[in-house]
């Protein structure tokens, strides 16, 4: 049967000249009329009589603008001017509270829209052959994914000169248009393909189907995933059925599905030892780099002395985790014997030289962008750089010279900073220790090996660090109390045990080292009027603190209006709460109120470190952005001929964009990783009882986590009795409508385990503890509106 045009597509009911975007909007070149207005200059807009637009005039201009819009360019566009534009930012901030609009006052856009141009990953083909495209990025509080029809006329003018269309898997950057209507298909949204992004190469991961005739299929691990690659007798190397594979695609074709080559057998994918593959794969991380890269590394040398400072023989020491897999951080303290400086303190931090050794433009420095951080799981870690650099030319060995590039801090005896200076060096770690270890010594119960080493460094590293510490309290940064839960393997690859590691003053050291020498990175480059991609933290919405601040009035506990609110007023709410049950719950509400932060080369400052600028400078073996940050320093400091160069500068905030988002997708495939190890640990105890805590409150029912192991788990509502439960959301809680039975977020219940999904990682509870009676009684909240409060008991 011939293929339809591609703009004569009908909407049920219209006529043979609508296409989706609606009656009348076929037009010259297949392009729509009624497309609107992607501009925004021009004369000024109509407004109202009161001199400001509508909400709906609003909606249409970001609708209709090209590239980010913000209060700036809705102000020029309707000519508001002078005062006039509080009422304008009025307006906006009551469309944001309503829900209408998100982001913030430089970028406005609707709610679970899209961009006007975005990246697309091809997911699949309509029944008309026609690809359909979902967002690469996408942040699900907004709502599912939408779906994209990619063009066909914009593919062909796009792969002129290309060995193969796109296809499935393939990235494009797309014009979109959000169609008037949605059309017969459901699609809400048109894309015009700008053009195709480089094809990642790498091989794929799914579960082989043997097929008695020889040869099979391989199904996807994601299970949200409905396609399937068919592998030919002769393709399927060694696998056996039901086998995790590895498989490259042998042949791509727009029309046609993609056959499939096993070029690895891994084995069954419930071994432990799979699991964090799993992840690798449904993130579309890269965990093996290309021979172009290694080739790259094989000529790589230490630099010579020339034009560097030479530290060797200052006692320079690394402090890390036992089990740490790289070590780019070194520190040195002595007192300072200026007089004009009685008590002060000289503190040292050097970072392994990357930029040396990765130079931009290079195919080394491609895949580490590409990559944007390391990804640490409970068995492997996947690299941004490949081993000789990673575990070898940048790696502070003890007692071997290494390439670094060091800042020199000078602090008065009250920890305030007096000057800094940046330099190139080499140096010689002399001796590498645990935390367990420096902790000892600083306790004075060294081990043999930091013995010797307690005079020269150790004792001068703890006095600079009490000096740093007043100082840090003094700033007053958000100090959240939330234990981090570790899980141990066995030499199988399963679980022995999950533990909380031990929060030492030898952490915090280090912490607040590291801290320093970033915000010295940062004042550096200011100072030098460089461009740089800052390390920034956004005070809460105010939408998350209306949220918050209707859940601590329960507590009668209250944070400070928006405007005037600083991390301090966090800590003080966290302080009044250790006098309460629930101070776990408190810690873990206020950290799901706060912004995530996030690298971009405009400076918003950092409100969790409550610092005015902030740049990662101290890890660029593991992160992308300290890598940009080196080169700056290189550049603006004239510290060599491999700083950052012309071409990056304009790229900065592409940049910055994708190594935020390369952060994200990084923790997410840790955190689901240790979900599918706790469910497959726990997959043989169906039945068992569980001591836990609410989580999470929803309208169908809990999030737990368990007591035991941290494994998070949902109880659904129809498990909780007979009564009908109402879902308070200001409260956090459901509450029997009879009986008045409540479970609240942060309530300690037994739960009993019903099913666990190791390939999901989901675990399914039913309740076993009843609910508490009488805690929450209704009150007049904000706006004459019913909330929830404890009630107090007498005294």
């Amino acid at each position: 049967m011939a293929r339809k045009p591609e703009k004569g597509r009908r909407k049920a009911g219209g006529s043979g000249g609508e296409d989706r975007r609606g009656a009348g909007a076929a037009g010259h070149g297949g392009r729509s009329f009624a497309r609107r207005d992607r501009g925004q200059s021009g004369a000024p807009r109509p407004v109202g009589a009161d001199g400001m637009p509508t909400r709906e005039q609003v909606m249409q201009f970001i609708e209709g603008a090209q590239g980010k819009v913000g209060k700036r360019e809705i102000a020029r566009a309707f000519g508001i001017k002078g005062g006039d534009k509080i009422a304008l930012k009025r307006l906006l901030s009551l469309m944001a509270d309503e829900g209408t609009l998100t982001g913030d006052r430089k970028a406005l856009r609707e709610k679970g829209a899209l961009s006007p141009v975005t990246v697309l990953e091809i997911v699949g083909r309509d029944r008309d052959g026609d690809l359909i495209g979902e967002p690469v990025v996408w942040d699900h509080e907004e709502g599912e994914k939408p779906r994209v029809l990619i063009l066909a006329r914009t593919l062909a003018r796009i792969t002129a000169d290309e060995d193969r269309v796109p296809g499935v898997g393939d990235h494009v950057m797309a014009r979109i248009t959000k169609l008037d209507d949605v059309d017969v298909a459901g699609f809400k949204y048109e894309g015009e393909a700008i053009r195709k992004l480089p094809r990642d190469q790498r091989r794929l991961l799914g579960v082989y189907r043997a097929h008695s005739r020889g040869g099979g299929t391989i199904e996807p691990i994601n299970r949200k995933e409905l396609k399937s690659w068919p592998v030919q007798k002769g393709d399927e190397k060694d696998a056996k059925d039901g086998d995790l594979v590895r498989f490259e695609l042998a042949k791509t074709g727009r029309f046609t599905t993609p056959r499939a080559k096993i070029v690895e057998a891994l084995g069954n994918p419930d071994d432990e030892r799979k699991v964090s593959l799993i992840a690798v794969h449904a993130h579309g991380i890269p965990d093996d780099f290309p021979q172009s890269v290694i080739d790259e590394t094989r000529d790589l040398k230490q630099p010579q002395m020339a034009n560097r400072k030479d530290l060797r023989g200052i006692p320079l020491l690394t402090i890390d985790p036992v089990d740490a897999r790289d070590h780019d951080d070194a520190v040195y303290a002595e007192p300072d014997t200026d007089p004009k400086n009685p008590g002060g303190h000289i503190v040292i931090v050097a970072i392994a030289d990357v930029a040396h050794y990765v130079r931009p433009g290079t195919r080394l420095d491609r895949e580490a962008q590409i990559r944007g951080n390391s990804v640490y799981f409970p068995d492997r870690v996947v690299p941004m750089l490949p081993e000789k650099i990673s575990n070898d030319l940048c790696s502070l060995r003890e007692g071997e010279d290494r390439a670094c590039l060091a800042v020199r801090m000078v602090y008065d005896k009250h920890g305030d900073k007096r000057s800094h200076t940046f330099l190139r060096a080499m140096m010689r770690s002399a001796v590498k220790l645990s935390y367990q270890q420096a902790q000892l010594a600083f306790d004075g119960t060294p081990d043999e090996k930091a013995a010797p080493h307690v005079e020269s460094a150790l004792k001068p590293l703890w006095a600079a660090y009490q000096a740093l510490k007043a100082a840090r309290d003094r700033r007053e940064p958000l100090d959240l109390d939330l234990p981090e839960r570790k899980i141990k393997l066995d030499d199988k690859g399963r679980i022995a045990g999950v533990y909380i590691p031990e929060r030492l003053e030898a952490h915090k050291l280090i912490e607040e080292m590291m801290i320093q020498a970033n915000v010295a990175a940062a004042e550096s480059l200011e100072q030098k009027k460089s461009p740089l991609v800052y390390r920034v933290h956004d005070a809460p919405s105010k939408e998350k603190l209306k949220s918050l601040r209707d859940f601590l009035e329960t507590l009668d506990l209250q944070v400070p209006p928006h405007g005037s609110l600083k991390p301090g007023a966090f800590n003080k709410v966290l302080a009044a709460a250790k006098s309460l049950p629930v101070p776990e719950l408190v810690n873990e509400v206020i950290l799901r109120s706060q912004a995530q932060a996030e690298y971009h080369p405009d400076n918003i400052g950092h409100f969790g470190l409550n610092l005015a600028r902030y740049a990662h400078f101290t890890s660029p073996i593991r992160r992308y952005a300290d890598l940009l940050v080196h080169r700056a320093l290189i550049r603006a400091l004239k510290l060599g001929d491999d700083g950052l160069t012309d071409e990056e500068i304009p790229r900065l905030a592409a940049i910055a964009q994708s190594i935020s988002d390369a952060e994200r997708r990084a923790m997410a495939a840790e955190r689901e990783t240790i979900d599918r190890l706790v469910a497959l640990h726990l997959a043989d105890r169906i039945g068992a009882v569980f001591a836990a805590r609410i989580g999470g409150v929803t309208r169908s029912g809990l999030f737990v986590r368990l007591k035991e192991t941290g494994a998070d788990g949902f109880v659904p509502i129809s498990t909780l009795g007979q009564d009908y439960f109402h879902h308070l959301e200001e409260a956090h809680a459901l509450v029997g409508s009879q009986t008045g039975e409540t479970f609240r977020l942060g309530d300690v219940v037994e739960v009993k385990l019903v099913e666990a999904i190791p390939s999901a990682g989901a675990l399914r509870f039913e309740m076993v503890s009843e609910g508490k009676r009488g805690v929450l009684k209704p009150v007049k909240g904000p706006r004459g509106r019913h909330i929830m409060r404890q009630r107090r008991p007498r005294r």
